[in-house]
């Protein structure tokens, strides 16, 4: 018997592309006050939009023609990292957690700069429907996903053995494998343009059951 429902943040419950938008703003409206060089959030966007990740901040200011040092970079990471961002959840996530909130215990486990997350988890407001949320930055970047610590802290914290949770996620690169090799019900959601959803998982890593909407949960989970 499933007891406890526990689920990835990023891209599973809401899309992290409004994150990632948010925090281009929030970068764009500093370079635009400090420089007064507008166009950072449109060429930073493209950039994105095109697949480049990890020097993106670098690349925007070469493009728009900003002299820069090292710091320069840090300081727009800890811009977007720690903005308040605007954001809302999937359709098909407020279904599932007004749907299941009582009758099971819901749960999140999310990697990522704690105070990122945090300020997402606080964006959506959904705080008080999670009897637990495992932010694995807080133990250490060696206790992210997929490290068995969050996996455990869950049943920990419930008291539940592995074959009553499941783990819905999207990242088939690091969301099942601890989780599989732990007894839990693994599920990854396979969202249209989600930043995964065309990964092919190496073997043992994949989920036991993928979907395409959280609605689906119903029937698996009944």
């Amino acid at each position: 018997m499933i007891k406890a429902l526990v689920f990835d943040l990023d891209d599973t419950l809401f899309p992290e592309h409004e994150f990632v938008q948010s925090g281009f703003q929030a970068v764009g409206d500093w370079i635009s006050e400090k420089y007064s060089i507008p166009g950072f959030f449109e060429v930073a966007w493209k950039l994105f939009a095109a697949g480049k990740r990890g020097n993106i901040f670098n690349l925007t200011l070469e493009d728009l023609g900003i002299e820069y040092e090292p710091f320069m970079i840090q300081k727009l990471l800890q811009i977007y990292r720690e903005h308040q961002p605007t954001l809302f959840l999937h359709n098909d996530a407020r279904w599932a957690i007004d749907y299941f909130k009582d009758n099971q215990r819901l749960g999140i486990i999310t990697d990522g700069y704690l105070t990122t997350q945090q300020n997402k988890v606080s964006a959506l407001e959904i705080e008080q429907n999670f009897e637990i949320i495992v932010y694995t930055d807080l133990y250490g970047r060696e206790n992210w996903k997929p490290s068995p610590f969050p996996y455990l802290k869950v049943m920990e914290l419930t008291g539940c053995q592995g074959s009553e949770c499941v783990y819905v996620g999207d990242n088939p690169r690091k969301d099942f494998v601890t989780a599989k090799k732990l007894g839990w019900l693994t599920i990854q959601i396979c969202r249209q343009g989600g930043e995964y959803s065309t990964v092919r998982s190496e073997p043992g890593y994949e989920a036991d059951r993928t979907i395409l909407s959280l609605t689906e949960l119903e029937a698996i989970l009944s």
